[in-house]
């Protein structure tokens, strides 16, 4: 058996800079990795079959995107094993956080080591596109800048902070936030460098606040500790801290449900599979 985390992501930034002839809106992000995340157990086995267990309440199996990704692989390598999966969900589902996502990659990443397919990165990540936008970047498991649709994806260094993240009770539709005609679609594109100097927003977040209480009152309680910002189109928001202890005490009083996290440059899922390779 292989256990693997799939770590949590926050967009320091979500710039949207333009929308193109077929509808999907360009972007540019800052994706910070995190070191707080779900658990995936892998067990291979001689027949096909790809069992995940539990059920996530609401999602069909087959909609699964651990078992999507299960299959995608196992379809696009023609191989014949398969595997019992079972998955330690801690990430909120809906949140912005990129659970679904990252679950979707440490399958691509377990199952391509545990079945000795062979594949690349490379490769990985463009089987991962096809799972969602997000998951490239677990793929490839470095923070990271992006722009295009998301798919264009750069290795990129983040100062290693804490993290109070707060999840408010409520579910965001990503379809209704970027179809509502008051989103900012024409923010001026920057460069990387910039990112880290100037100061960049959520073009989501106004639209967000305005639709969901929830998520407004979580910001307004973070901004009487520093600035608290939106991350992606989920629920979740965030709030820098100068410390685990700081992000820790916050989190004690906070009327929400949330986590501490720390921010790392690269995934702790890339770490385990370079030690399981030596071995």
């Amino acid at each position: 058996m292989l256990t693997l985390p799939a770590p949590a992501k926050l967009n320091l930034f979500l710039h949207i800079t333009g929308r193109r002839a077929d509808g999907y809106h360009t972007l540019q992000t800052l994706f910070a990795l995190l070191d707080y995340g779900d658990t995936l157990h892998f067990t291979v086995v001689d027949s096909p079959d790809i069992r995940v267990e539990p059920a996530l309440p609401g999602v069909p199996s087959e909609q699964n995107l651990v078992y999507r990704a299960a299959r995608l692989l196992q379809s696009a390598t023609q191989c014949g094993q398969g595997a019992e999966i079972r998955l330690e969900k801690r990430l909120p589902m809906g949140g912005g956080i990129g659970g679904g996502s990252s679950d979707a990659a440490t399958t691509l990443l377990a199952l391509n080591h545990l079945w000795q397919t062979g594949l690349t990165e490379d490769a990985l990540a463009a089987l991962g596109l096809q799972l969602g936008a997000d998951v490239p970047v677990f793929v490839r498991g470095r923070s990271a800048w992006a722009e295009g649709v998301g798919e264009i994806i750069f290795p990129a260094e983040i100062a290693e902070n804490w993290y109070l993240v707060l999840k408010p009770a409520c579910e965001i539709s990503t379809r209704d936030i970027f179809s509502n005609p008051a989103l900012t679609r024409n923010t001026s594109p920057i460069k990387l460098a910039a990112s880290q100097t100037q100061y960049c927003k959520n073009d989501c977040e106004s639209v967000v606040r305005q639709q969901y209480r929830e998520v407004d009152e979580a910001l307004e309680w973070l901004d009487n500790f520093g600035k608290g910002r939106l991350t992606g189109t989920g629920s979740c928001v965030f709030l820098e801290c100068e410390s685990r202890e700081n992000a820790e005490m916050l989190l004690q009083q906070s009327p929400f449900k949330g986590f501490v996290a720390k921010a790392v440059n690269e995934s702790p899922v890339h770490r385990i599979l370079r030690e399981a390779l030596k071995n």
